[in-house]
């Protein structure tokens, strides 16, 4: 399915360089932000007060989080959890606060806004030894994704195409990660699942472009690598706005009407969209041109058989 169909390519691999400059000063932004400010991460990595709470009455969470910031907690998750009477909330732990006390504070304030009278259904410490194990295991998910991603890639194409495709899906995650550095957005399971997320739906893209350059590489002669590059770019941009556009209205919908619990996940999908439409065309495309792709690789040459001399 096409929206339109652009009858001459575009030269993009004419300002190959260019765009890799770019990506380079924008990765080397977010890994300084990285190691400078490092990532602010939620209660489920750092440890904290978990508590469930019901209402005879669906609570306003917005009126809840704001009575709990005056009331000194920062960084607290309030959320729905099972109906639209139940609380769920997520206190992280501080130096000043006694963990036995916290909830009883929290709920003080809750019985002094201006709300129907909460119950407390149960009170839980979540510890930072927890979040250190949730960590690493988000480390080690998003380790055996890359490497999965490879083989996926150098199976199904070829070795040069692999390494390109890598290096532009990371370029995509650390920048995502760069974002959350600089502006010190709380990076929780759901932002992670975003990002392991944004890895799949970036190689998708690369994978399809990818497999327009080999299916140009075998159809049309004497085209350049470059040529082959632009032309393959230029016929997938159609399906690139129709596939990138829908997903993005699903996920702006979701930052702006999925509430404070879905805000960063969708944040992390825009930065994470945007730029993967990035890298993989004008980043894993020119990477593949300089490891020196050629129509060789993917048409074998005809050998003539001799025939038998009598």
């Amino acid at each position: 399915m096409e929206f339109f169909r652009i009858k001459n390519d575009i030269p993009f691999m004419r300002h190959a360089l260019v765009f890799n400059i770019i990506s380079l000063i924008t990765f080397v932004l977010a890994v300084i932000f990285l190691a400078t400010k490092g990532l602010h991460l939620s209660i489920e990595f750092t440890g904290g007060t978990l508590m469930e709470i019901s209402y005879a009455e669906a609570p306003d969470l917005d009126k809840i989080r704001k009575k709990l910031e005056t009331e000194g907690f920062t960084d607290t998750q309030v959320q729905n959890f099972g109906s639209s009477r139940d609380v769920l909330i997520r206190v992280p732990l501080a130096k000043d606060n006694e963990t036995a006390k916290v909830s009883e504070r929290v709920l003080s304030a809750l019985n002094a806004a201006d709300m129907t009278k909460p119950e407390l259904k149960r009170v839980e410490f979540v510890g930072p030894q927890v979040g250190k194990e949730l960590a690493s295991d988000g480390a080690m998910a998003l380790l055996l994704v890359v490497i999965g991603i490879v083989l996926y890639l150098a199976v199904r194409f070829e070795w040069r195409f692999a390494i390109s495709a890598i290096i532009a899906n990371l370029h995509d995650v650390v920048i995502i990660l760069g974002f959350f550095a600089f502006f010190q957005w709380e990076f929780s399971l759901p932002v992670l699942a975003a990002v392991l997320a944004v890895l799949g739906y970036s190689v998708n893209e690369s994978v399809v472009v990818f497999d327009r350059v080999r299916e140009t590489f075998k159809k049309k002669r004497g085209l350049t690598t470059p040529e082959v590059l632009n032309h393959a770019i230029t016929s997938t941009i159609s399906r690139t706005i129709i596939t990138h556009g829908c997903t993005q209205m699903m996920v702006t919908s979701m930052l702006i009407f999925g509430g404070a619990a879905l805000h960063y996940f969708a944040l992390a999908l825009t930065i994470g969209i945007l730029f993967g439409i990035y890298s993989s065309v004008l980043v894993a495309s020119p990477l593949v041109m300089w490891l020196g792709v050629s129509r060789e690789q993917f048409v074998k040459a005809k050998v003539e058989k001799q025939e038998a001399v009598v």
